[in-house]
């Protein structure tokens, strides 16, 4: 069996699922973790959110427009046009009789920036919703749209002659958009077996998956801590471009101390990601420690050092 063990959940993993580590729990069909919702998205609710993505932006164009005409029949009530100038007064309307909420300067000011608010939503939520669009009529999540990348990566770092193809995608949008969306609002199936494509199996994203993971570890490069480091996200002490250069992610940052090892799996050009090596004797009740330090915190082990380049990007870089 292609199973893929959770050591915190302590049960294996169904095909498609993926562990938070927000919710502390293995959630079906993972897209993501929303911090918005305090949730996250996945195979009960990923058409939910496709549709809150949907209409918040249509909620805020509605509201734009009312900010846009209230303005205008306000500021129209009070235009005074001389021969060289256009005067706006703002302190009554020129009409009679008057309104009956007052705009003054103050409301002017809320409502200009409420219009801000409601076109800058509209913009980042609306991108959201078309790329999340984009991957359900695929019918994949983020997160395996990520997998498919660094599989062809894989493929093409060692020049192996395999072909991966994603198993779930049934050809068609319109059998994709299905997959998530239906009438009822019950998403199909049970969250566990799903529909796939011929030629291959339940299994054959999970494998992907393996081989990834196989070949982190054979990657990974071991260093050991020569300065402490405080967990912060942004450390002052570490250098200018260290702290300007902090990963944007919702990724944790750990806790480094003197003499401690890590083996980094991936990093940037000033900051290393990877799992504290724990001794024997805290292993016990302990889960992967795990995130970010900054790189001038380590250096390389010289058994490391002699063989490997230590990771410089998220893909290809190496």
């Amino acid at each position: 069996m292609y199973l893929q063990y959770c050591k915190v959940c302590q049960a294996y993993k169904a095909p498609r699922s993926h562990h938070c580590r927000k919710c502390n729990r293995c959630v079906m069909k993972m897209d993501h973790h929303c911090p918005w919702i305090n949730n996250c998205c996945g195979y009960q609710n990923h058409a939910s959110f496709t549709l809150f993505l949907l209409l918040a932006p249509l909620g805020c164009i509605h509201a734009a427009f009312i900010f846009v005409m209230t303005m205008y029949t306000q500021l129209y009530n009070r235009l005074s046009f001389g021969w060289n100038t256009v005067k706006i007064d703002m302190s009554a309307a020129r009409r009679d009789p008057l309104p009956i909420i007052p705009f003054g300067l103050a409301a002017f000011a809320a409502t200009l920036f409420a219009l801000g608010l409601a076109l800058g939503t509209t913009i980042a939520v609306g991108m959201l919703f078309f790329i999340q669009m984009k991957i359900i009529l695929r019918n994949k999540t983020s997160i395996e749209s990520w997998i498919e990348e660094k599989a062809k990566d894989r493929i093409q770092y060692y020049q192996l002659d395999e072909v991966f193809v994603f198993p779930y995608d049934m050809g068609s949008r319109w059998k994709n958009f299905k997959q998530v969306f239906t009438w009822s609002g019950v998403p199909k199936g049970d969250g566990l077996d799903w529909p796939i494509r011929e030629g291959c199996h339940q299994y054959s994203l999970t494998i992907e998956q393996l081989k990834q993971k196989a070949d982190k570890r054979v990657r990974s490069v071991q260093y050991k801590v020569i300065e402490d480091y405080s967990g912060t996200c942004c450390p002052l002490n570490r250098g200018i471009k260290t702290f300007f250069t902090s990963p944007c992610t919702e990724e944790p940052r750990i806790r480094l101390q003197k003499g401690e090892f890590i083996l980094a799996t991936r990093g940037l050009r000033y900051w290393l990601y990877g799992d504290k090596i724990l001794d024997d004797s805290i292993k016990e009740g302990v889960s992967r420690i795990r995130g970010w330090f900054p790189r001038n915190c380590v250096e390389k082990c010289p058994c490391d050092a002699e063989t490997d380049q230590a990771p410089e990007g998220e893909k290809k870089n190496r």
